[in-house]
C-alpha cells in the first residue's frame, strides 16, 4: 500500500462514527453475550473446532450481532460477504452464492455470508440458501431482531444454531466507553477529553443495553466540549435523545406475559413496572385494560369477586378518560389485582367442562329441566317433576341438574372462596342425604 493509499484509508477510517471505529477486533474485546461466547461456551467451542456452518443471531439492535459476525469472519479466515435482506432479492443472493462457489473452487477460500435483517426474506429466498449452506459453500450468519422460531422457515432453523443476544449490561457498556476515551487510534483520546463517573453511568444506563447508542452519545458529548474539557452529567444528558423503548412484536408479547405473571404472582411493584414500560412504549391502554380484566377473573376469580368489578370499572374509565390520566386508573387496577387473594378455580372449571363437551358424548338435558313453557310440553313430559328452588324455605331443593356425577368447580382455601367452599360442601352433603345448616348470607 502506497503513501497516498494509507492516507486515504486513514481519512476514510476517521470519517466513520465512533461506534464503527470502536468495533471489537478480538473476542476478548467483545462486550456482552458471555453466555455463549465466553470461555468454554458453545459458540467459542464451535469456532475453536472450526465447525461453523449456519448460525442465527437473534436480539435487539446495538448488541453486537454485526460486530461478532465480522470477528468470526476474521478468526475463521473467511471472506466476509454482507447482504441486507430488507433491500436485497433473490438475484443479489444468487450472485453472492455464485461468487462464493467460484471462490471456493478456484482460490480455496471460504465465504462467510452475513445476512442482516434475515426475517425480511420470504420462504423462497430462505430456501435458496439451503443447498449451499448444507454443502459448505458458505458459512451463514443470519441476524434478526424477530424471534427466529416465528420469522424463519423451519428447514433453516433446523439446520442452524440459534444464539440469543441480550441487552449489554451498563457495566460492560461503561468499559467500552472508557476504552474509547483512552484510545488514540480509533477513539477520542486525541481530544484529551475526560468524563465524570456520573456522566458515564448515565450514558451506560440510558442507552438501554445498546453500545452503539452509548458511543454515539459519547462522541457527541466529546466533540461538543473544548479539547481537554470534561463531559459532566449535564453535557451527557444533552447529548442523547430520550430513549426509545424497544417494543416490537416479541417484546410486546413478552412484556404482556410479564405483566400478567406479576399480577398472578402478587408482586405489585413488578406489575406496575411492566405496565409503565408498555405505556411508555405506546401500547394501547385498551389492550392493557383487557388483560387486567382477564386476570381479575382468571387468576383472582371468586377469591375476591370485587377484583373483576375494579378491573371492569378501570376498563370503562380508560375508554372515558384516555391517556395520560388513565395510567393512574390502570395502575390502581393492576395493584388491586396483584394484591387480591388468588384462585383459578373458575378458570379450571370451565376448561374441564369444555373438554368434557368436546371429548365425550354430549349429555342430554334431564327431562325435568327441559323447557315446559311451550304448547305440547306436557304431552312429552318436558319439565315434569321439576322442583322450584324458591318454594323451599331456604331456597334449596335436593334435585339433580346434570344427570351424571361431575365435579368441575373446586374452590380454594383463600379469600372469599373459603365461604363458597363451605357452602358447596353443605349442598353436597344434603344431596348425599346428610344434614346441613340453612344457607347463610355470603357477605364478608
Amino acid at each position: 500500500m502506497g503513501l497516498f493509499d494509507r492516507v486515504e484509508a486513514q481519512n476514510m477510517e476517521q470519517a466513520k462514527p465512533l461506534a464503527a471505529r470502536m468495533r471489537p477486533r478480538t473476542l476478548d474485546e467483545f462486550a456482552g453475550q458471555q453466555h455463549f461466547i465466553g470461555e468454554g461456551k458453545l459458540l467459542r467451542r464451535i469456532l475453536a473446532a472450526d465447525r461453523l456452518s449456519s448460525v442465527i443471531f437473534y436480539g435487539p439492535p446495538g448488541t453486537g450481532k454485526t460486530s461478532l459476525a465480522e470477528l468470526i469472519a476474521t478468526q475463521t479466515k473467511s471472506v466476509f460477504a454482507r447482504l441486507n435482506a430488507a433491500s436485497a432479492g433473490v438475484k443479489e443472493l444468487r450472485t453472492l452464492l455464485d461468487e462464493a462457489r467460484n471462490r471456493l473452487a478456484t482460490q480455496e477460500k471460504r465465504t462467510l455470508l452475513f445476512i442482516d435483517e434475515l426475517h425480511h426474506f420470504n420462504r423462497t429466498q430462505q430456501d435458496v440458501m439451503l443447498p449451499d449452506v448444507e454443502s459448505g459453500v458458505v458459512r451463514l450468519i443470519g441476524a434478526t431482531t424477530e424471534n427466529p422460531f416465528f420469522a424463519l422457515v423451519s428447514p433453516l432453523i433446523s439446520r442452524s444454531q440459534v444464539f440469543e443476544f441480550k441487552p449489554i449490561p451498563p457495566s460492560e457498556i461503561r468499559k467500552v466507553m472508557e476504552r474509547a476515551l483512552g484510545d488514540f487510534v480509533r477513539g477520542l483520546a486525541s481530544r484529551k477529553v475526560t468524563a465524570t463517573d456520573e456522566a458515564l453511568d448515565f450514558l451506560a444506563d440510558v442507552s438501554d443495553g445498546d453500545v452503539r447508542r452509548a458511543l454515539t452519545a459519547l462522541e457527541i458529548a466529546a466533540m461538543s466540549v473544548p479539547a481537554a474539557g470534561e463531559i459532566n452529567l449535564e453535557v451527557a444528558q444533552e447529548s442523547i435523545q430520550k430513549k426509545a423503548v424497544r417494543y416490537d412484536d416479541d417484546v410486546h408479547y413478552d412484556a404482556a406475559s410479564a405483566l400478567i405473571k406479576s399480577m398472578r404472582g402478587s408482586d405489585p411493584d413488578a406489575a406496575v413496572y411492566w405496565l409503565a414500560r408498555m405505556l411508555e412504549a405506546g401500547e394501547d391502554p385498551r389492550f392493557l385494560a383487557r388483560r387486567i380484566v382477564i386476570a381479575a377473573s382468571e387468576d383472582v376469580g371468586n377469591a375476591d369477586p370485587q377484583a373483576l368489578v375494579v378491573a371492569q370499572a378501570a376498563a370503562q374509565a380508560t375508554l372515558f378518560v384516555g391517556m395520560p390520566e388513565c395510567r393512574i386508573i390502570l395502575s390502581q387496577a393492576v395493584i388491586y389485582v396483584a394484591l387480591a387473594p388468588k384462585s383459578n378455580a373458575s378458570y379450571v372449571a370451565i376448561d374441564e367442562a369444555l373438554n368434557d363437551v368436546r371429548q365425550h358424548a354430549v349429555l342430554p338435558v334431564p327431562t325435568h329441566l327441559q323447557d315446559s313453557h311451550y304448547k305440547g310440553a306436557q304431552k312429552l313430559g318436558h319439565g315434569e317433576g321439576y322442583q322450584y328452588a324458591h318454594d323451599s324455605k331456604d331456597g334449596w331443593v335436593n334435585q339433580d341438574y346434570l344427570g351424571v356425577d361431575r365435579s368441575y368447580y373446586r374452590p380454594v382455601e383463600r379469600g372469599f372462596e373459603v365461604k363458597l367452599k363451605q357452602r358447596l360442601e353443605v349442598f353436597k352433603s344434603r344431596r348425599n342425604g346428610g344434614d346441613g345448616p340453612p344457607q347463610e348470607p355470603l357477605a364478608e
